[in-house]
C-alpha cells in the first residue's frame, strides 16, 4: 500500500506537501547568514549551526508530528489550516524566542528589555540562567508529556496492540479512570526524595501544574465532545475544533522544552538558535500534515504506538533531568529506535495480513 506514487511524481507530491517548509527554511538560512557576516561567527559557521539545530529539532520532535496527525486527522479543514498559520506562529515565536526570554526574566528577576539585551550581547549569562531553570521546566513538561503516554497506555477502547503482553493487562487496570492522574501524581509526590531540597518545592509546584495543564485541557475538551462521541473520544484526544487546536499547541510547548535548552549546548548566540529551532518546528508541522494527507497511521498501524512509546521515554528523561542532564543525542535517538521499529512491525503486520 504505497503513500504516494512512485518515481517523479512521488517526488513531486512530497516537495509540493513540504513547499512552505521549504522556502522558510531558506528564508531563516538567509538570516542567518546575514546574522553570521554581522556577528563574530562568520557566514559558514552560522549556516552550518542553524542546519544542525533544525536538525536536532527534528529528529527530537519527529515523534511529536506522529501524535498531531492523530490529532489532526479527526479535525476540520479550518482548523488544520489554522494549525499551520496560527500555530506556527506560537510555535516559532512563542515557544522559539518568547517562552526563553520569559522564562529566564522570571528566573532573574528582570524586565524584558533587560533580558533581550542579556540575550544578544551576554548570551552565556543567559544561558546560565536558563539552564538553572531547567528542573521546573523538566517537570513541567515531563508530567504533561507522562500523561499523554499513560492515557495511550492505558485507553480502554484501543483495539490494536503493539505490544500485546504488556498493553493487554494494562487495558484492564484503565477500569479505574482516573489512573494515569494517579500515577502522574505518585511520580510528582517522589520527588521529595530525589530531587536537590533547594528544588523540591519549585520541581513539586511544576510537575502539579502540568497535571492541572493537562485535565484543563482535557476538560476543554469535554465541552466540545458530542454526546455520541462519548468518553472515549476525550480520552483518546481525537478532539476537533478549539480544543484540537489547543491540546496540539500544549503539545508543542512539551517537545519544545528539551530542544530550546539542548540548543545552548551547541550555540550561546539567540539569533541563530531562534533560526535553527524555526526551521525544525516548521518541517515538523508539514510532516504532520503530511502525514494526514497521505493515510500513513492507517498504513502503518504501529507509528502511532512507537511514537506515544518515543514520548514516554521523552517524559521520563525530562523528569530525570530535574536532578541530572540527559544529552540530546541519546533522547533523539531513543525517539528514532521506537519509531523505526513500529514502522518495522507496521510493514511486517501488512505482510502477514496480505498472506
Amino acid at each position: 500500500m504505497p503513500l504516494h506514487p512512485a518515481g517523479g511524481a512521488g517526488v513531486v507530491l512530497v516537495l509540493k506537501d513540504f513547499r512552505f517548509s521549504l522556502l522558510f527554511s531558506a528564508v531563516c538560512l538567509g538570516l542567518a547568514a546575514w546574522w553570521g557576516v554581522q556577528s563574530p561567527l562568520g557566514l559558514w559557521t552560522a549556516l552550518w549551526l542553524t542546519a544542525v539545530l533544525a536538525v536536532l529539532e527534528v529528529s527530537l520532535s519527529f515523534d511529536n508530528a506522529v501524535v498531531n496527525a492523530s490529532v489532526l486527522r479527526g479535525m476540520s479543514a479550518l482548523w488544520r489550516q489554522l494549525f499551520l498559520t496560527v500555530g506556527i506562529l506560537i510555535a516559532v515565536f512563542g515557544m522559539r524566542l518568547v517562552f526563553p526570554i520569559v522564562i529566564v526574566a522570571v528566573s532573574a528577576d528582570i524586565g524584558w528589555t533587560e533580558t533581550v539585551r542579556l540575550a544578544l550581547q551576554q548570551p552565556d549569562e543567559y544561558s546560565r540562567v536558563l539552564t538553572r531553570a531547567y528542573p521546573v521546566i523538566s517537570a513541567f513538561g515531563g508530567v504533561f508529556l507522562l500523561l499523554v503516554f499513560l492515557n495511550f497506555l492505558f485507553d480502554r477502547n484501543k483495539e490494536t496492540h503493539w505490544l500485546g503482553p504488556l498493553e493487554r493487562p494494562l487495558v484492564r487496570a484503565a477500569k479505574f479512570d482516573e489512573i494515569s492522574v494517579f500515577i502522574a501524581l505518585l511520580v510528582v509526590f517522589s520527588t521529595r526524595w530525589w530531587v536537590p531540597e533547594a528544588e523540591q518545592m519549585r520541581v513539586f509546584v511544576a510537575g502539579i501544574a502540568g497535571i492541572v495543564l493537562y485535565l484543563a485541557v482535557d476538560a476543554v475538551g469535554a465541552l466540545f465532545s458530542t454526546e455520541e462521541a462519548g468518553d472515549a473520544a476525550v480520552a483518546t484526544v481525537q478532539r476537533s475544533g478549539f480544543a484540537g487546536f489547543l491540546y496540539l499547541e500544549v503539545l508543542d510547548a512539551s517537545f519544545s522544552f528539551d530542544g530550546v535548552i539542548g540548543a545552548f549546548a551547541i550555540t550561546k548566540d539567540v539569533v541563530i538558535i531562534m533560526l535553527g529551532l524555526a526551521i525544525g518546528a516548521i518541517f515538523v508541522r508539514s510532516m504532520t500534515v503530511y502525514l494526514v494527507k497521505r493515510g500513513t497511521l492507517q498504513a502503518y498501524v504501529y507509528l502511532e504506538h512507537g511514537a506515544h512509546y518515543a514520548i514516554g521515554a521523552l517524559a521520563a528523561i525530562m523528569i530525570a533531568g530535574t536532578v541530572v542532564h540527559v544529552p540530546e543525542v541519546i533522547t533523539g535517538l531513543i525517539g528514532i529506535v521506537f519509531i523505526a521499529a513500529s514502522v518495522v512491525s507496521s510493514v511486517r503486520e501488512r505482510r502477514r495480513a496480505s498472506t
